[in-house]
């Protein structure tokens, strides 16, 4: 997964809000993580991207072009890239980028 910002600390001094690309490569998979006390909002642009979420990650959603996926804070997700194209994602995220990976 990379990720690029564009409205961050970092890049221009933002204190309330990390927005910026995400790119999953095809047969990506992420380590089960959470983003702390932050909300996250992601908007996919292309690919299909699955998410698994839940303390197990026991649920599971797709997403595509022109969808919106909602993370709530502090919970557990996964995206994984299935498909044989790229997934490329804007992120936005309360405050910084803080990425909680777990077991």
């Amino acid at each position: 997964m990379t990720r690029v910002a564009g409205v961050a600390p970092s890049t221009c001094g933002a204190g309330g809000i990390w927005m910026g690309e995400v790119v999953c490569e095809p047969g990506f998979t992420s380590a089960a993580h959470h983003h702390g006390d932050v909300e996250s909002a992601i908007y996919i642009i292309s690919g299909q991207l699955t998410m698994r979420w839940g303390d197990k990650l026991e649920h599971r959603a797709e997403a595509g072009p022109g969808d919106f996926i909602y993370v709530p804070a502090g919970v557990v997700h996964q995206e994984v890239n299935v498909g044989d194209e790229r997934v490329v994602s804007v992120v936005a995220r309360g405050g910084d980028n803080v990425v909680v990976n777990v077991d």
